[in-house]
């Protein structure tokens, strides 16, 4: 039972890392109004995120959801598609990590079929973590790309919002966790055993004959 504390621990990397994903997708702070040159706002806040664009005054907070789907830029469906796929695949990969660890004991468990488990939980951990990099990383790529381009007006220039961040804080635990459980499968807990010496009572002697 000396691998149960880790594993536990590896589950609530997944655990912290399915939440962060989850909160990430339904965030509006994906891109926040960029504070620069003269378009100085300072009663008003711009959020964009993946479902909806929010305006935040003083006393105010409105949000509103994107009227058309197909007038969505590509970048922007794909992030869906995604983070959408990355929470359900999180979700997915805590159930089945919990089944295979040890310190749940089930009838019939086998000690190679509970690391397959732990193997296949640690795959799609990895493979969700990949999956919360690729539209974060991608966005805020675009939003740095913007914000130095001088041919876009100032007033539709972003800066990178707190979704981003957690974004990455999350994938960072995801391939923590997916990390530890496929290196569960490599290790073995029980040391091997060494096959039992004879007694020495049991050795013959050895007889030295010389010959004339």
């Amino acid at each position: 039972m000396a691998f149960c504390p880790l594993q536990m621990v590896a589950w609530l990397f997944g655990i912290i890392g399915t939440i962060g994903t989850v909160i990430v997708t339904l965030m509006p702070q994906w891109k926040v109004s960029a504070f620069t040159g003269n378009n100085i706002i300072v009663f008003e806040t711009i959020w964009e995120g993946l479902w909806m664009v929010c305006v935040s005054h003083i006393k105010n907070y409105q949000c509103e959801f994107y009227k058309s789907i197909l007038a969505l830029p590509p970048i922007l469906d794909t992030a869906r598609g995604l983070m959408c796929t990355a929470c359900a695949l999180s979700v997915i990969a805590c159930l089945i990590a919990f089944a295979g660890m040890k310190c749940i004991q089930s009838p019939g468990s086998n000690e190679q079929v509970k690391r397959n488990i732990l193997f296949t939980a640690g795959a799609i951990f990895l493979l969700t973590g990949v999956f919360v990099l690729i539209p974060v990383s991608w966005i805020a790529n675009d939003i740095i790309e913007d914000f130095y381009n001088p041919e876009i007006q100032a007033a539709r220039k972003r800066e990178l919002g707190a979704a981003l961040y957690l974004g990455w804080i999350s994938a960072a635990f995801l391939i923590c966790g997916g990390v530890m459980f496929c290196g569960f499968c490599c290790c073995s807990e029980e040391p091997k055993r060494r096959e039992p010496s004879a007694p020495c009572s049991q050795i013959k002697p050895v007889t030295v004959r010389s010959y004339v």
